[in-house]
């Protein structure tokens, strides 16, 4: 019953390590990592033994977002026909449900990212309490360009409408030490320091009763629930299903599904222009 096919789960003395385990496509979510890592959860918090829960990926890379060998080039998610809102909803917030659940956990949460932490890999890094980064890491939200909207909102929530802002409106990546700098996560060290900080910083919140933890987190997580956190996700989920169904974001699957979707991430990583309204795929790609 426990066993998964994209994360691994072991309990080290009071840590639960929870690793996505597609090393092979750069921890790309499929889909049943979503579902996999709110069991993973689940358990930890169904331990008594556990206190913190740690999430790392295997490889060089934390999560390189959503697999765009089955959703873009593919076309999984995108609806041919007319387009059901709620269909595209009920699926999406489910995976966005799926991730916060290491922001619910009653176990505090850290996250380890070495390698990317981008698009939908920078939504999972971004529900943990804390997030550790190694300096020469990327995180970003590539989609914001066209295809995608973040559908945790957790952007704004760290970083303040502004910086969000210059996020989301570029697309644009940026590395640990920005990120730690902006405040978007809680540290940046070299990548040789990486492993031994977060064990380090997991060892000392293990240290501290669960009771504790758990009425701290609830606590200071009831500010963002406040602030209006389920609406802005409801929202934010909403629109991540017109991002991909508008005419620019049937251009870019189709762009996916004709060249592949290394080039179609390349075309919108690039900075050119999205053609607006959608317009023709071109027939061959510059630098072909």
């Amino acid at each position: 019953m426990n066993e998964f096919t994209t994360v691994t789960y072991e309990v080290v003395g009071r840590q639960a390590h929870l690793t996505l385990n597609r090393p092979e496509r750069l921890n790309a979510i499929n889909g049943a990592m979503p579902r996999e890592i709110r069991r993973a959860v689940e358990m930890a918090n169904d331990d008594p033994g556990v206190h913190v829960i740690v999430l790392s990926g295997a490889g060089r890379s934390f999560c390189a977002g959503y697999d765009l060998k089955d959703y873009a080039e593919a076309g999984r998610g995108t609806q041919r026909a007319v387009w059901d809102p709620l269909k595209d909803y009920r699926t999406m917030k489910r995976n966005t449900d799926d991730f916060m659940s290491l922001f619910r956990s009653l176990k505090p949460t850290i996250c380890k990212v070495q390698g990317h932490a981008i698009a939908g890999g920078s939504d999972i890094a971004l529900c943990c309490d804390l997030v550790i980064m190694a300096d020469d890491a990327r995180i970003g939200y590539m989609p914001a360009r066209v295809w995608g909207c973040p559908t945790t909102g957790m952007w704004v929530y760290r970083l303040g409408a502004e910086k969000a802002k210059r996020m989301l409106l570029t697309g644009d990546t940026i590395d640990g030490k920005q990120a730690a700098v902006w405040g978007l996560v809680l540290e940046s060290v070299p990548p040789d320091r990486l492993d031994a900080r977060v064990a380090e910083l997991a060892g000392r919140v293990a240290g501290v009763p669960t009771n504790q933890l758990a009425m701290q987190k609830l606590m200071i997580n009831q500010a963002y629930d406040n602030m209006g956190l389920q609406g802005t996700q409801i929202l934010a989920t909403l629109f991540d299903g017109i991002t991909r169904h508008s005419p620019e974001g049937r251009w870019f699957q189709q762009l996916a599904a004709t060249h592949g979707f290394h080039e179609a991430v390349a075309w919108r990583d690039s900075g050119r222009e999205i053609p607006e309204g959608g317009g023709e795929i071109p027939a061959q790609l510059e630098g072909q």
